[in-house]
């Protein structure tokens, strides 16, 4: 239990407080801006209350916005908490909250705070914001390729095409190439280094079906699984955990993935799934065994990318290397069958 309890609405620009003192119930309010003065007043305001320590503060993870504020509070040792915003919005209905301010929204995340004691955020290593990044804006590259091959595509099969810009589109793309090329390359770099997931990519790296882009997904997009105590909880991280919906006779659907969970992680292990069924044995065991009982492949590929992200937890979490050999046998917890 904490003696105070502090929402905080993040904006571009601004951010709106609000906390709860637990003894008496008073609450307070304030409003400032992004910048570190005004963050050093907010903790003069809080130390009022009650000590670091003691002082519980929860904000939404939106955007890039509550980022720096979050560090420096960390810092300063108050304990942090940063939500999914959907869990702020489910929790808004459940008070039936329909008027949304930002006042509002930071009294909301307040009680948030008292009633459900979410757990602490701890910042990730450096080495988690040079890998994101540089993910993100490969992968955005990646997109932007794939458009201008079908304007190119579509170009090359008008006959009215102007050359000059069928060789501004292949110009662009030869651009884009030599882009994605270099990030990969500073990406190879960057596990190689020395840094606290060394050994973490090192070990998925011995996994056959996870390349360089899928063990930097695995390490970023779980933090090194830093919070999935167990494979399943990363299987549905990840979204790849099938869900049942089925309710009275109104509602009776196949259960089906991707309804949530990081989707450029799932999506990443779809892709991987291909070469681990060939090469990967434990993988291509459960693959064709799938299809041999008439499973439609992409369910046999959802299955064999979840295998691959257990496999990728045990390996991470246990500390050791992949052994195709006693994959299925010596692992501290069982494979998905």
């Amino acid at each position: 239990m904490y003696r105070l309890y502090v929402g905080i609405d993040i904006a571009a620009e601004k951010a709106a407080v609000a906390w709860q003192v637990a003894d008496t119930g008073e609450w307070g309010a304030l409003d400032i801006a992004q910048r570190r003065s005004d963050y050093a007043r907010l903790v003069r305001q809080l130390g009022l209350q009650a000590a670091p320590a003691d002082t519980v503060v929860v904000m939404e993870a939106t955007g890039i916005y509550w980022l720096a504020l979050a560090d420096y509070l960390h810092e300063q040792g108050f304990v942090v908490s940063v939500i999914n915003p959907l869990q702020a919005r489910r929790f808004a209905q459940l008070h039936l909250q329909r008027a949304k301010t930002d006042a509002i929204d930071a009294h909301l995340l307040a009680l948030y705070a008292r009633q459900m004691q979410p757990a602490a955020w701890t910042p990730p290593p450096a080495i988690y914001y040079r890998l994101q990044q540089r993910l993100s804006y490969r992968q955005d590259l990646v997109e932007m390729r794939a458009q201008e091959r079908n304007r190119l595509h579509a170009l090359t099969h008008n006959p009215h095409a102007d050359q000059a810009v069928v060789q501004r589109l292949r110009h662009h793309l030869s651009y884009l190439e030599g882009e994605i090329e270099a990030l990969e390359a500073e990406l190879q770099a960057l596990l190689a280094q020395d840094h606290p997931w060394a050994d973490a990519a090192r070990r998925l790296s011995t996994i056959k079906g996870c390349g360089l882009i899928t063990i930097a997904w695995l390490l970023v997009a779980t933090q090194c699984f830093a919070f999935c105590h167990a494979p399943q909880q990363a299987a549905a991280f990840a979204g790849l955990v099938p869900h049942p919906r089925h309710s009275g006779s109104s509602l009776h659907t196949r259960r089906s993935v991707g309804r949530g969970g990081h989707a450029q992680l799932r999506a990443t292990l779809f892709m991987a799934a291909l070469s681990a069924a060939r090469y990967n044995p434990p993988v291509k065991a459960l693959y064709d065994r799938l299809l041999a009982r008439h499973k439609p492949n992409k369910v046999a590929r959802v299955a064999a990318a979840r295998k691959l992200i257990h496999i990728a937890w045990a390996v991470v979490v246990n500390e050791r290397d992949f052994d195709p050999q006693c994959a299925l046998s010596h692992h501290t917890v069982p494979l998905p069958t």
